[in-house]
C-alpha cells in the first residue's frame, strides 16, 4: 500500500476545521499524517463511510479502523458556483462523490481539475488540505497517467 500525497494547502478552497468527536478523532488525526481511514465492521466485514461507532449493515458495535489506498473514481459530481459559509467567495468548485477502490463512497471536493476537467468514472487520488488545527480535509485530484 502506497502512502497518499503529503498534506498540503490549496489556495482555491478554504479548509475549515471539522467538528471532532470521540468517534471521529482517529480519522482526523490520521488525515493530519496523510492517511485515509475508514471503519470496518469486525462482524460482517462491511466498510463504513462516514466514521461512526455502529455498522449500518448489521448493527454491530464491533468496528475497527482500516487504512485505505486513497484511490477511487468519480461516481457523481456537480460544479458549485455559489458557496456558503467559508466557501462563499471560493468561485466555482467541484463537489463530488468518490467511490473508493475499496468500495465506500465519500462526499468530497475534486481539486486540480478545473470546473470542466471532471468526468464520471475519472480515476482520482486523495490529497490532504491542512486545516491548521491538527487535521486535514481529504480531497481528490485526477490521477495523472504515468508514461511507460
Amino acid at each position: 500500500m502506497t502512502t497518499p500525497p503529503a498534506v498540503q494547502n490549496n489556495a482555491q478552497l478554504p479548509a475549515p476545521v471539522p467538528p471532532v468527536n470521540p468517534d471521529t478523532k482517529p480519522f482526523w488525526d490520521a488525515t493530519a499524517q496523510g492517511r485515509l481511514l475508514v471503519k470496518q465492521c469486525d462482524d460482517c466485514q462491511s466498510l463504513i463511510w462516514y466514521p461512526r461507532a455502529i455498522c449500518p449493515e448489521c448493527s454491530s458495535l464491533r468496528t475497527s479502523w482500516l487504512q485505505v489506498s486513497g484511490r477511487g473514481t468519480v461516481y457523481s459530481y456537480t460544479v458549485n458556483y455559489r458557496g456558503d459559509g467559508p466557501y462563499r467567495n471560493s468561485g466555482p468548485y467541484v463537489l463530488a462523490y468518490v467511490e473508493l477502490d475499496e468500495g465506500p463512497r465519500m462526499m468530497t471536493n475534486v481539486v486540480d481539475a478545473g470546473e470542466t476537467g471532471v468526468a464520471v468514472g475519472m480515476p482520482v487520488e486523495v490529497v490532504f488540505h491542512d486545516t491548521g488545527e491538527g487535521s486535514a480535509l481529504p480531497r481528490f485530484r485526477p490521477v495523472v497517467a504515468q508514461e511507460a
